[in-house]
């Protein structure tokens, strides 16, 4: 007879924990997955499962409105599963194999407007930490950094008789960037004070108060107080600093070749998403300029 959906599961999620020592919050999420799988095929032997019952659970869920993307982790959840049953319990099939997952609609980027960019970078440097953070926001925004790229960044990654930051982006793979002129004089105030409490040894071009490389975290946290304190009320996080960066430059130059060099994107597809950007920059130009465009009251 073969063992109950509840206790396979339990099982499972033992293995997860003791023996490919995952982390108590990944056991968690998958023993969430597992649980709605169950709960939703309702059979009381997992032998039965076909691929049609899995089907239309991720079709149930879909139209729960459940995004593609966190159907798709479920579906790799109980694929995982299966895997182990049919490892540990003899299990013949696995029902999760080769199935395709409802695609989410695609989510833009978000972007700050260039007024609200200059809002959040236009402050006066009063103390260190604040002449750091200038240097940090301004050279984001000019060259489209990633947040671990920044942090990686040491003092002759700057090329100040050049204007260009050289960059080691993803897959280790170096880029050099230009940087303007105000995260250029930005970056000049910064090495002068980070010259007075960088300890021996340490590399990084941004530090934290105690002179060590200083973390990504630190970094997001204080971009997201220097927005409150500049009266901005969208979300601020790092990647948005990137997203206006390519957002302003396309709209400007119309470019996207140039953009993708200049973020680092392997591929094109990866830098097209910043012309359905520009496309609605478009539209809000037309709606407001067009005497056609749209009725007006």
């Amino acid at each position: 007879m073969s063992s109950k959906p509840e206790s396979l599961a339990a099982e499972f999620i033992r293995h997860l924990t003791h023996e490919r020592r995952l982390s108590p919050l990944t056991a968690k999420s998958y023993n969430r997955d597992i649980r709605i799988l169950l709960q939703l095929v309702g059979k009381d032997d997992l032998q039965q499962v076909q691929p049609l019952h899995i089907r239309q659970v991720m079709a149930q869920l879909h139209g729960k409105g459940l995004l593609g993307r966190s159907i798709a982790r479920m579906l790799s959840a109980w694929r995982s599963f299966y895997h182990y049953l049919i490892r540990s319990h003899g299990y013949q099939h696995n029902p999760c194999v080769a199935l395709r997952v409802p695609k989410s609609p695609h989510k833009l980027p978000n972007a700050l407007s260039p007024d609200v960019t200059v809002q959040l970078l236009t402050f006066s440097p009063e103390h260190v930490l604040s002449v750091r953070d200038s240097a940090m926001f301004e050279l984001f925004y000019s060259s489209g950094l990633r947040l671990s790229e920044l942090a990686r960044l040491k003092p002759a990654d700057v090329r100040f008789a050049e204007g260009t930051v050289k960059v080691l982006g993803k897959g280790g793979k170096e880029r050099i960037v230009p940087v303007g002129s105000f995260a250029l004089q930005a970056l000049n105030a910064w090495l002068a004070q980070r010259a007075q409490i960088v300890k021996p040894d340490v590399t990084a071009l941004f530090l934290s108060q105690y002179g060590d490389a200083i973390s990504v975290r630190t970094i997001a946290h204080r971009l997201k107080d220097r927005a409150k304190q500049q009266g901005i009320h969208q979300n601020v996080h790092p990647h948005i600093l990137r997203h206006s960066f390519a957002s302003h430059l396309l709209q400007s130059s119309g470019d996207l070749r140039a953009v993708q060099e200049l973020l680092g994107h392997a591929h094109i597809t990866s830098t097209q998403v910043y012309t359905h950007l520009d496309f609605q920059h478009l539209t809000k130009i037309y709606d407001a300029a067009h005497p056609r465009a749209k009725k007006r009251d």
